[in-house]
């Protein structure tokens, strides 16, 4: 008996504990530390796959063992480079396939694709993008603009879609009123306000739209709208709003979702869903900068091959 006794008790002092270990000292959801999203999985469901939406257990693991070497041996032939694509400069081993074991990024609609328009694909056909360029459609590079945003140092996509090789890890940080998220690649900020203020007039257009934050229980959602005509994320237009929700499953994993919305880009709306683990490593510069060297490279290496 003294042995059950002991163990409730135990159990009593440790349930509070652990879930006020989860909360700040304020009370809301505690989301804070350094996380990456890293996921071999790709954003649309590969054709092989067919209707299949969901890895086993098994599966998944499988994928994440032999996801790098894989995707090098698709990249390689497509992108002739300087030798950095390779497992000694790649983060290997971090990606993981998400919590839910889909075989897609996006969820919705259960297809796995991007639920494009025909005016909305022809206008994402148009982006520059390494995506294209490794579908068939080269890059300019008569001027630093036909180059990709991430290329150029301005802005990524790397908390919606990751990037499958490196610099995936997102800062949380939180105080009353106000959450802050750092992504690592172009050491971008992003600070929400959770006190449901409107947004900012329309005529206001930013890199990172306008964000607005609220708690859904025990799931943070974030608005984001106000984006300019020059992001076009997967091509959509000023129209484009993004719903983020961030939910903590555990100590080391949060579930996050993201709803894109552009009637003008879209038919419908459509979701991603995966995953932020926590790394227990701190976050470093990624010294990219707007002009940066590699951009005049790639510019006179194309005067270069011209002549």
């Amino acid at each position: 008996m003294g042995a059950i006794r002991w163990s409730v008790v135990l159990v009593m002092v440790l349930v509070p504990v652990t879930a006020n270990a989860q909360r700040t000292p304020w009370g809301d959801p505690d989301l804070q530390g350094v996380w990456t999203n890293q996921t071999p999985v790709p954003l649309e469901r590969p054709a092989p796959l067919g209707d299949k939406a969901f890895f086993t257990k098994a599966e998944a693991e499988e994928f994440q063992r032999t996801a790098l070497p894989r995707l090098l041996g698709f990249v390689a032939p497509a992108l002739p480079t300087s030798g950095e694509l390779s497992d000694i400069w790649l983060e290997t081993g971090k990606g993981r396939v998400g919590p839910n074991l889909r075989t897609s990024l996006i969820s919705v609609p259960a297809d796995g694709k991007v639920p494009y328009t025909a005016q909305g694909r022809k206008r994402w056909e148009s982006v520059p993008s390494l995506e294209g360029e490794l579908q068939g459609r080269p890059i300019g590079a008569a001027r630093p603009e036909d180059r990709t945003l991430d290329e150029r140092c301005i802005t990524t996509d790397g908390l919606f879609a990751p990037n499958p090789f490196y610099n995936n890890y997102h800062r949380i940080v939180q105080s009353p009123g106000y959450v802050v998220i750092v992504t690592e690649m172009m050491h971008e900020a992003r600070v929400i306000p959770l006190d449901r203020r409107p947004p900012i007039g329309h005529g206001v257009q930013q890199w990172l739209g306008d964000s607005r934050g609220r708690w859904d229980g025990q799931t943070l959602v974030v608005e984001t709208t106000n984006f300019n005509d020059r992001r076009l994320f997967r091509g959509a237009t000023t129209g484009l709003k993004l719903v983020e929700r961030f939910t903590r499953k555990d100590a080391d994993t949060i579930v996050y979702q993201l709803t894109v919305i552009d009637p003008a880009t879209f038919a419908r709306p459509w979701t991603i869903e995966n995953g932020l683990w926590r790394t227990g490593e701190d976050m470093y510069e990624v010294a990219c900068h707007e002009g940066n060297i590699g951009l005049a490279n790639i510019l006179s290496a194309a005067r270069t091959a011209e002549r």
